[in-house]
């Protein structure tokens, strides 16, 4: 059988996207995705339990080297018999107070979506996209922009919730109100239903729960609609998700892009593993493509879709509204008009300035003086007039308040001023006469 890629390494994959004869890619995303919005873990390695749990928890985990001491120190004050029973349908049916402690600490809107979210996104965009099934409940894929239509949510997520006895649908803007408080006030939502009164708990998946219908389209999409299967930070321990690995016909090309090697990868001739993290792989994929400049815009697009970009959004969207202008003129009281009242008042404070300086220069004139002292003559007897400083004692200065005055003070002042000039014979002018 003929190689489907020329080369099994990201140039070889990259001429296979840009060829044409990729038209369908399908992904399958693990929590590795997420290390980079910050998004804390749940790894249980140190509680001793069974393997097929602690993997299990990883769905939900990232590295420890983003670990909130929030989070573990709020858990670990609950008195969890084991980290993972936090995820229990048992236990939360009991106690979902831990539940709503860890969701506190999780739910969407806190973080920002990845590069290698943006990615997906923009697979979408350029029509290549053919299905993004995820093992995460953080939501980052709808956050960056991908459509509903093209994620299945293996595991659910936080997007909606429900009542776990009657399944009535909760409000998703009283659900996000409530678990944003629970840290303070620690009440856990229940249906609004007439008479039920049961808890509210989002669509994720806990253990002893039932994965969602849509996931069975999976095997079908995998085996008879992708030209390319990549497989980005998993560990391909979990099943039923990581059964789609390995049911991938020969003849379609698989990736790897994660930290380790993990499942079967480098069993087959159209493998391909890409070891590193995961945006940086997929930097590298889209420069190799021609897309990092699509990627990147794409990617601060995603600023937004956190609590914290869309209030700065919505300040920002204020701020141009304040500046909006009805035909060829600006609205009245908008901001608009603020830079022209700054440059008037300018104008006045430069006017007021000078007006005050010539005052002070006339009343100076005018000072009448405590004790005249002659000025010794000159060798060509030629009268001199020195500084008030040289020829008059020291006078006392005049106070602000008698400096800044209204137009019409000012105008008294210098009149008074001209006229004690007139009549006083020991002014300056009288010198020189």
């Amino acid at each position: 059988m003929a190689s489907v890629l020329e080369t099994a390494d990201l140039k070889g994959i990259a001429q296979y996207i840009k060829s044409g004869k990729c038209k369908n890619i399908s992904l399958m995303l693990g929590a590795g995705i997420s290390t980079a919005a910050g998004i804390p873990d749940f790894r249980s390695e140190e509680t001793g339990t069974s393997p097929v749990r602690r993997t299990f928890v990883n769905v939900y985990s990232l590295t420890n080297e983003s670990r909130p001491s929030g989070l573990y120190a709020n858990l670990a004050r609950l008195n969890l018999p084991y980290p993972e029973a936090v995820f229990e349908i048992n236990f939360f049916q009991n106690n979902p107070t831990p539940f709503y402690t860890l969701a506190h600490e999780l739910y969407p809107g806190k973080f920002r979506p990845t590069l290698t979210h943006a990615f997906i996104r923009l697979l979408s965009e350029r029509s290549l996209l053919r299905m993004c099934f995820t093992q995460n409940i953080d939501t980052l894929e709808r956050r960056a922009g991908v459509p509903a239509n093209k994620i299945i949510e293996a595991h659910g997520s936080f997007a909606t919730q429900r009542c776990i006895k009657c399944k009535t649908p909760f409000d998703d803007t009283k659900m996000k109100e409530m678990v944003s408080r629970f840290s303070e006030d620690k009440v856990v939502p229940k249906c609004e239903k007439k008479g039920c009164k049961g808890l509210v708990k989002p669509d994720i998946v806990f253990f002893g729960e039932a994965l969602p219908s849509a996931f069975g389209q999976a095997p079908r999409i995998i085996k008879t609609d992708t030209d390319l299967l990549i497989v980005i930070g998993t560990s391909l321990t979990v099943h039923p998700f990581a059964s789609l690995a390995y049911i991938c016909p020969d003849n379609v090309p698989r990736v790897l892009i994660n930290i380790e090697l993990v499942g079967d990868f480098g069993s087959g001739d159209e493998d391909v593993i890409l070891l590193g993290k995961c945006d940086e792989v997929i930097q590298e994929l889209c420069e190799e493509l021609g897309w990092e400049e699509e990627l990147l815009k794409l990617w601060e697009e995603t600023a937004k879709s956190t609590d914290a970009g869309a209030a700065t959004a919505a300040t920002e969207s204020k701020a141009k509204a304040m500046t909006v202008q009805e035909g060829s003129k600006p609205v009245q009281d908008k901001e608009v008009t603020f830079e022209g009242a700054n440059n008037n008042l300018e104008d006045e404070v430069a006017k007021l300035a000078e007006k005050i300086q010539k005052q002070m220069d006339l009343q100076r004139a005018s000072v009448e003086p405590e004790e005249y002292v002659p000025p010794l003559p000159s060798s060509d007897n030629t009268p001199t007039v020195g500084p008030p400083s040289a020829g008059y004692a020291k006078s006392k200065p005049e106070t602000s308040s008698s400096v800044v005055a209204t137009e019409s003070e000012a105008t008294v002042e210098i009149k008074a001023g001209a006229e004690a000039q007139k009549q006083e014979p020991g002014s300056k002018e009288s010198q020189k006469l």
